[in-house]
């Protein structure tokens, strides 16, 4: 985008809002051809995807990748802490429910993407970017200094609470503020859940193998206690500590202002303009939104008084009747409705696939004599660190596929990565060896008003399944082939569900 100070650059005129069927329709917006039940929020939202896309990229969305790429870490990172802690801290409290640290991770973990996701289309949401990451550090920060098994599973459930929102928050913030020609970034925003396996690996690898009981004492005679096994806590402090200074910088260094899409559907015109003229302005870029613009296409309908409209909200926001209203505007057309619950059981499909993985697998792999003994405590955590790097290079090379128009966009993009995972995993049950198995081990469709509760339902079926996988994991065979190969098998549903998803939101902006 020219400078506006280059006297050869013109600011492209803003139609009329009063005879364009262009803008009544939203051509080149996502969902516009949807939103015609609404024509004056369609016309509104259509001029600001103008306005964003007139502003550009500039140093206010560059900030929010960072800071919203550390709430995807921050989930990976606590999905992963439990995990790679679970053993040390059983061999010091004895628990007779091995997978329940799992189950209380994937609880808070649902509990919170509900939470988070409705609340953010009921008050916003800058609110929970601004306290779910404080949240979660302060109780992984207590977690490490947990008496019993108990008590530990408590303060698990409730950092995943705290960082449970944030796959929901992060990409409504992000997307929301994207100009339509970058939206390809939030595909490579989840390169930061890439990171956030890399520093779980890291902290393993630092505490837990000159930190730890050498294993079972009822095995070893060795006593297990915070003495002689203080590493998993180590990991825990350290988790909590680096949260902690994440969610500090999600509040010094960007102070984030409400999004201008949820701002236009809660009827805040005003707002909207004074925080699009506010980035233009900082950055030096040109605005040409101004609020008489907006007015002009008439009032948005917050409450459904306008016939066929879609409601925002209902008369009571804090109510099921406000949630209930939510749903419905998911479902308000056939298309829409068709979307939403391919994007749901896409979510739930994940959901179930990925944590049964790397349940069955070590089991698997240990049953089948795999060579991967041999190896010091060091060693083994190293080669874990070491592979989650390679989590890190798929979400970009997605994001440069989702630009191209080899790859037919976003959908083409998960059907390819869909059966490529698939194959891994048939190929996963064939390693016999370290270096097969460290080499193995690689892996926008919303209306604005409702995205929080969209997002959050995805999200929350993705955890619900998760939990499904350790109480699967407790009473199933874990010796066997076969939960992998069904896991691989659930990617080539997802190829399917990805072929039918009815947008494609490459070359679109998001409503």
């Amino acid at each position: 985008m020219a400078d506006h100070k280059n006297p050869t650059y013109e600011a492209p005129p803003l139609e009329d809002p009063h005879h364009s069927d262009e803008i009544s329709l939203g051509k080149n917006d996502l969902l516009g051809q949807e939103l015609h039940l609404d024509p004056i929020l369609n016309r509104k939202m259509h001029m600001v995807n103008n306005a964003i896309d007139e502003i550009g990229m500039t140093g206010y969305q560059w900030r929010l990748f960072v800071l919203n790429g550390f709430g995807y870490a921050v989930d990976s990172l606590i999905l992963l802490i439990q995990s790679v802690i679970a053993t040390y801290a059983a061999y010091e409290f004895q628990p007779s429910f091995a997978y329940g640290l799992t189950i209380a991770a994937y609880v808070g973990m649902l509990v919170g993407a509900l939470f988070w996701g409705l609340s953010a289309d009921v008050i916003g949401r800058k609110y929970a970017f601004n306290i779910s990451l404080l949240l979660s550090s302060v109780f992984c920060i207590v977690a490490g200094a947990s008496p019993n098994w108990i008590v530990l599973g408590l303060f698990v459930c409730l950092a995943a609470f705290g960082s449970g929102g944030n796959l929901v928050l992060d990409t409504a913030v992000f997307l929301e503020y994207l100009p339509s020609k970058d939206q390809w970034l939030l595909t490579l925003m989840a390169a930061w859940w890439g990171v956030g396996q890399l520093v779980a690996g890291l902290f393993a690898w630092a505490y837990l193998p000159n930190f730890s009981c050498p294993g079972d004492p009822a095995t070893t005679g060795v006593p297990c206690n915070w003495h002689t096994n203080p590493g998993w806590r180590y990991v825990w402090f350290s988790c909590g500590a680096l949260v902690f200074v994440m969610s500090i910088a999600r509040v010094t260094v960007i102070r984030l202002r409400e999004t201008p899409k949820y701002l236009i559907g809660e009827g805040r015109d005003e707002e909207v303009v004074e925080t699009l003229q506010w980035i233009a302005t900082k950055y030096h870029r040109p605005c040409s939104l101004t609020l008489q613009g907006l007015q002009d296409c008439g009032t948005t309908d917050l409450s459904g008084g306008r016939r066929g409209s879609i409601t925002a909200h209902a008369s009571k926001r804090f109510s099921f009747a406000e949630v209930w209203t939510h749903i419905r505007g998911l479902y308000a057309t056939r298309k829409m409705a068709l979307s939403t619950s391919l994007i749901w059981f896409s979510w739930l499909l994940i959901g179930l696939a990925y944590p049964l993985y790397n349940v069955f697998l070590p089991t698997y792999l240990a049953t089948r004599g795999a060579a991967l003994g041999g190896l010091s405590p060091g060693d083994q955590w190293r080669n874990y660190a070491v592979a989650n790097v390679c989590s890190i290079p798929s979400p970009i090379l997605a994001g440069l596929m989702c630009r191209s128009p080899w790859f037919w966009g976003r959908r083409g993009t998960m059907i390819i990565g869909a059966l490529v995972t698939m194959a891994f995993f048939f190929a996963y049950t064939q390693v016999k060896s370290n270096a097969e198995n460290l080499g193995f081990t690689t892996p926008e469709v919303l209306p604005s008003a409702h995205r929080g509760t969209g997002n959050g339902i995805a999200i929350g079926f993705n955890r619900l399944m998760g939990i499904m996988s350790a109480i699967v994991a407790t009473y199933a065979n874990t010796s066997t082939p076969v939960p992998i190969y069904v896991c691989a098998a659930l990617y080539i549903v997802m190829a399917a569900v990805a072929a039918c998803f009815p947008f494609e939101p490459m070359g679109s902006r998001s409503s």
